[in-house]
């Protein structure tokens, strides 16, 4: 019986198998490595600003729904990976302990797919870390509710990540000790407001896969909407 192959054209058919391993391995790691990682999250708290005075906001919430979901709260979360395949998923909780999860998945058309990425290549967007916690003012009477951005993004190999917060905060001074603190007024506090025209880009588009996906999504089991290490 002929062999198939025999020894010396299997040395020479080597390094071709070798260069034909390397792109299907470097076409997988593509495919699974994500892109982008996008999650926009709000926890409905109405706590006591003297509470948080004195164990600090990172006690409650910095991007992370184990802590949102204590509070009812609604998150949005995009996974993109480098060939364009996306999932978006959504989770709503109005009434803590029911919670509402859908999913969408599609694939981004060349043309948004390099949109994207112009986006990501900006050298402002780059360049932007996760800033320190907006500090409560001295009349702060209660934290109304938090949003949060986060943001894991691939850069050739390189990962950038940042956690920008926003909360809604009732400040006033306390009237008297029988009346008890006055209305008050709600006071933003944002640490991504130096960030938001270099960030406008991002989350219009993301508002754009919201949209599109919107009729495509199904109810589902949480499995996107999870903490990202800041690290």
């Amino acid at each position: 019986m002929q062999r198939l192959l025999d020894a010396p054209k299997l040395v020479k058919l080597l390094p071709v198998l070798a260069i034909f391993m390397a792109s299907e391995i470097g076409a997988c790691q593509q495919a699974s490595t994500p892109l982008l990682r996008l999650q926009e999250s709000r926890a409905y708290l109405n706590i006591d600003a003297n509470v948080q005075h004195g164990q600090g906001m990172w006690g409650i919430t910095f991007g992370n729904p184990g802590d949102v979901w204590r509070y009812p709260n609604s998150l949005s979360c995009l996974v993109v990976y480098g060939d364009g395949k996306y999932v978006l998923e959504k989770r709503d909780e109005p009434t803590l302990g029911k919670p509402k999860v859908k999913r969408a998945e599609g694939s981004l058309g060349a043309d948004d797919l390099l949109r994207l990425k112009g986006i990501l290549d900006d050298e402002a967007l780059k360049k932007i870390k996760t800033p320190n916690m907006p500090g409560l003012p001295d009349d702060a009477q209660a934290v109304r509710d938090i949003e949060s951005l986060d943001a894991q993004i691939d850069h050739s190999g390189t990962t950038q990540r940042f956690t920008l917060v926003k909360e809604r905060v009732k400040t006033g001074a306390l009237t008297s000790a029988t009346t008890g603190p006055s209305t008050g007024m709600d006071t933003y506090l944002d640490n991504g407001a130096p960030y938001k025209k270099t960030l406008s880009p991002l989350l219009k588009w993301f508002e754009g896969v919201e949209k599109k996906s919107k009729s495509e999504l199904k109810e589902s089991k949480p499995q996107y909407c999870a903490p990202i290490n800041i690290g």
